[in-house]
């Protein structure tokens, strides 16, 4: 079976909830026996352009313009046309924006499966004609892709109740078990000390509300602890020009984009997890910090709620003082490792739940939905 895939920038080492998720789950479907080529965004790899495979996983690296407004719908464009000429057994699209070519590799003779990450056209960072687009892209691939894969029950009733779409497949995202570290070099050479310091990742965009996470640390910190955002800008705006100008001021350390030992380590030594986001599909980040075993404090949006935390793991993210409340009785309350269900959201299984998708849809004689 030949699998095609895009919707993503690329893998491995590469910045996204998108990307983290392809990076766990193709290995594993390719051990599967799928044949797995998944297509690379030129612009992001070019460091890493001699690479042509990862655990399996076949790399093909396709232009596409280095412009937040056009890169998604260019290179999809692209790969559909590569899956076609290569006679894929079907094309796996991720995000709802490429979503707006499933029309196309529909008319091209390609079974297309379409997973559906959440409604970004709720980001901030989109325009009203952006916003629109997406939306498009939302309806095109509730309304012609053979499959659509949801990664939570938000994302479903969303496909039930605009679109009627009513046989969407539940595949959460995962998370990996925790690689804990037992040095701290690296954050001596950031100049933290275990466990007295607040930890948040992500890309540097209005959503993720890290803005507000500085604002409301600066208000309570007394110096026992010090705030570390992982993370940076795809595309360097204004708003992620002034939070880096933010955090300098307010002495916030800005680790950068991280992965692997370094990420492991600032993981395992966090007192305390915040993701502060107003729009999230089913974060990555918050089950890679459970999977740590850490505190967490998480905006109280729709996404996060379906996790099943606490009530005092939640705040909402429009109440500053409630946040600051809740962030000082996390950080004044005794320090403990935690233990959450991660069942859930196990890549093996999943990696299996998609593999029957693909077994499903590549039996499938005619065109379900029209």
């Amino acid at each position: 079976m030949r699998v095609v895939v895009t919707g993503t920038r690329g893998i491995p080492y590469i910045m996204g909830g998108v990307e983290t998720h392809c990076e766990e789950l193709y290995p594993r479907l390719s051990k599967l026996g799928a044949e797995i080529i998944l297509i690379r965004r030129s612009c992001y790899v070019e460091s890493d352009k001699d690479r042509k495979q990862f655990k399996g996983v076949k790399l093909k690296d396709i232009y596409a313009p280095r412009k937040k407004s056009l890169e998604a719908i260019v290179h999809t464009f692209l790969a559909i046309c590569y899956a076609k000429k290569h006679r894929a057994d079907l094309i796996h699209i991720h995000a709802i924006g490429p979503g707006l070519m499933v029309p196309l590799a529909r008319m091209m003779g390609l079974k297309v499966v379409v997973t559906n990450h959440g409604p970004d056209y709720d980001r901030q960072k989109w325009g009203k004609m952006a916003k629109l687009i997406l939306q498009l892209g939302e309806r095109f691939s509730s309304k012609y892709a053979n499959t659509v894969i949801v990664i939570s029950k938000l994302i479903e009733n969303i496909q039930r109740n605009k679109y009627n779409r009513n046989d969407c497949k539940i595949i959460h995202n995962g998370v990996s078990p925790a690689k804990k570290s037992k040095t701290s070099l690296y954050l001596d050479q950031l100049g933290v000390e275990p466990y007295k310091y607040v930890i948040a990742t992500g890309r540097f965009v209005e959503e993720k509300g890290f803005d507000r996470l500085i604002t409301t640390f600066a208000r309570l910190n007394d110096g026992t602890y010090k705030l570390l955002i992982a993370g940076d800008a795809d595309h360097e705006s204004d708003y992620s020009l002034s939070l880096k100008k933010m955090a300098k001021q307010e002495g916030v350390i800005l680790t950068g984009f991280i992965k692997g030992e370094q990420l492991w380590e600032v993981m395992t030594f966090a007192r305390l997890f915040v993701l502060p986001s107003f729009h999230e599909g089913l974060p990555i980040s918050l089950l890679e910090a459970m999977s740590y075993g850490l505190n967490v404090l998480v905006s109280n949006i729709p996404a996060n709620k379906e996790i099943g935390l606490d009530e005092d793991d939640y705040f909402d993210p429009y109440d500053l003082d409630a946040f600051y409340d809740k962030l000082s009785n996390k950080l004044k309350g005794p320090h403990c490792n935690k233990e959450y269900n991660l069942a859930p959201y196990d890549w093996n299984n999943i990696a299996k739940e998609t593999m029957e998708v693909y077994e499903a849809i590549c039996k499938i004689k005619k065109m379900p939905h029209s």
